[in-house]
């Protein structure tokens, strides 16, 4: 106990009661509780990773959009898109896979 009466004669017996206070009330708003500054930074910072992969599934949805588009009016398109993806080919042609 004796401890404890001298760390607060040597330290905190020369600081303001308000002084003390604020200290205080700024150590729990920043370093203790769910909203401390650490967790605001992981909060942020997951926050942008999704904005990113948001962006990242437009454009993919944009993109899948037009193909489909170009898929549905054109029927060179489509015939393109069938030899490409699926490696189809007409009666009298011979196909070869190259990899």
């Amino acid at each position: 106990m004796s401890k404890f009466i001298d760390f607060y004669k040597k330290y905190i017996a020369r600081l303001n009661k308000y002084w003390l206070v604020t200290i205080i009330f700024f150590v729990i708003t920043f370093m203790i509780g769910d909203s401390n500054l650490y967790n605001r930074y992981r909060y942020d910072e997951k926050i942008r990773s999704l904005e990113n992969e948001i962006k990242r599934y437009r454009e993919d949805i944009e993109r899948n959009r037009k193909k489909l588009e170009e898929l549905q009016t054109s029927k060179d398109g489509l015939e393109q898109f069938a030899r490409e993806e699926y490696l189809m080919k007409k009666e009298d042609e011979d196909l070869f896979i190259v990899e």
